[in-house]
């Protein structure tokens, strides 16, 4: 049992929310088409704004501004289209100026160009990394979201930033209104290489043949409704037919832990990770179940696992593996996991990662540095459920910096 621990309760309560495909398949199943490479808006919470989440809301315009950035820091190296999407339709919006910064708004009438070096060896203005650059307005869903024709809400839409050879973060628009700040924040990219070889939509999928994937939509209909045994019997009936379905698999195991069958649940991500192996979902599911169990083993090894498929759409994936390296007492990696999961968050969906911080640095008797994490994880979750004890424990490492501003051990790295 780990010694100072209290925040991993509240981090496993929320990773039921957390834990969403980043590089997801299409929310209508199987055999849909969501193959854009960005980052899922699950992996930040989403709030509902005064309509509710995906409420129809009477908007003829948003304005917005913002700032897009490299995920190393700095700003990109040309101008980044700013693009919307609604319902699988996408609108190019405007540009970033030269050091990332945009503000536009939504849904106005205007022409966005491709730079030539952005369509350079393409055609017909489509982007290397997918997707038409309009050199001319021509409304779409995406435009009728907010024509005032119209008049209904953007709770399917997303911004993100598209740049030739990067990928993308991107923001749920679904609760924003005129009246919101229209400061987005900022939106991450991250360069595309050849070592990172995670994929976003699986080949076991594109290939199940229609009575596996008719069998799991099913499934999928009667979860929604709750039916859970009913569901759990069809899904099966998808893997029977095809038992490399490892979409089918990862659903059902997900139905499975949902019943409370955790071991049933682990052999289904098992299952769905023998059938396509670079495919990051499943890992994140049996990393959940390694952390709730304590196994840090096995939550460091399948974390690790997941960022080398892919380093940038699992913030989550870096916290939990600064959790199991943190209880394995391996704090340098610990840190380094925790420090890249801050970066990544930076809208802040994993407060629990500063509290993490802060413990490792009370845990290396770095009393100022933890001190300034703890003031940061009550600065974001003022009102969480160890808000108490945290502050607690900040008086008391106030105290103790205060007694020693300069710890010996980081003396000794420095």
């Amino acid at each position: 049992m780990c010694p100072h621990c209290r925040w991993l309760g509240i981090a496993l309560l929320n990773a039921a929310i957390l834990l969403v495909p980043a590089f997801g398949q299409s929310p209508n199943g199987p055999g849909g088409n969501n193959a854009s490479m960005t980052t899922s808006p699950a992996t930040v919470p989403r709030e509902s704004g005064p309509g509710g989440s995906g409420a129809s809301q009477a908007l003829q315009s948003v304005r917005i501004r913002g700032r897009v950035m490299v995920d190393d820091g700095s700003a990109p190296s040309s101008r980044v289209v700013i693009e919307r999407e609604c319902n699988g339709s996408t609108r190019a919006e405007g540009y970033t100026d030269g050091s990332g910064y945009f503000s536009l708004v939504l849904g106005e009438a205007t022409d966005v160009v491709a730079d030539a070096g952005e369509i350079s060896g393409t055609s017909n203005g489509t982007s290397p990394v997918g997707g038409e650059i309009p050199t001319k307005h021509v409304e779409s869903a995406a435009d009728q979201a907010l024509s005032p024709n119209n008049r209904i809400g953007m709770g399917n839409c997303e911004l993100r930033a598209r740049l030739g050879g990067y990928v993308s973060q991107s923001i749920s628009l679904g609760s924003r209104t005129p009246l919101d700040n229209p400061d987005v924040g900022v939106i991450l990219i991250h360069r595309t290489t050849g070592s990172e070889t995670g994929i976003k939509v699986t080949a076991t999928t594109l290939k199940a043949p229609k009575e596996a994937r008719q069998a799991l939509q099913k499934g999928m209909e009667l979860a929604k409704k709750n039916k859970l045994a009913e569901a759990i019997a069809n899904i099966r009936r998808a893997v029977q037919v095809d038992p490399d379905f490892a979409f089918a698999w990862c659903e059902l195991g997900k139905l499975q832990a949902q019943s409370g069958h955790p071991e049933d649940a682990h052999a289904s991500f098992e299952a769905a990770v023998r059938a396509e192996p670079r495919w990051p979902e499943p890992y994140l599911y049996i990393a959940v179940m390694a952390v709730s169990h304590h196994n840090w083993n096995e939550a460091a090894d399948t974390t690790g696992r997941i960022v080398s498929l892919d380093s940038f759409a699992y913030p989550i994936a870096y916290f939990f593996n600064g959790v199991a390296n943190f209880n394995l007492r391996n704090l340098d990696l610990a840190e380094k996991s925790a420090l890249t999961a801050e970066r990544l968050d930076v809208r802040h969906g994993l407060p629990q990662v500063e509290d993490l911080l802060g413990t490792i640095y009370l845990e290396r008797q770095e009393y100022s540095e933890a001190a300034e994490k703890f003031r940061a994880y009550l600065a974001l979750s003022p009102n969480s459920q160890d808000a108490v004890s945290v502050r607690q424990q900040l008086a008391d490492t106030e105290k103790l910096a205060a007694e020693s501003p300069q710890s010996p051990q980081k003396d000794a790295r420095q």
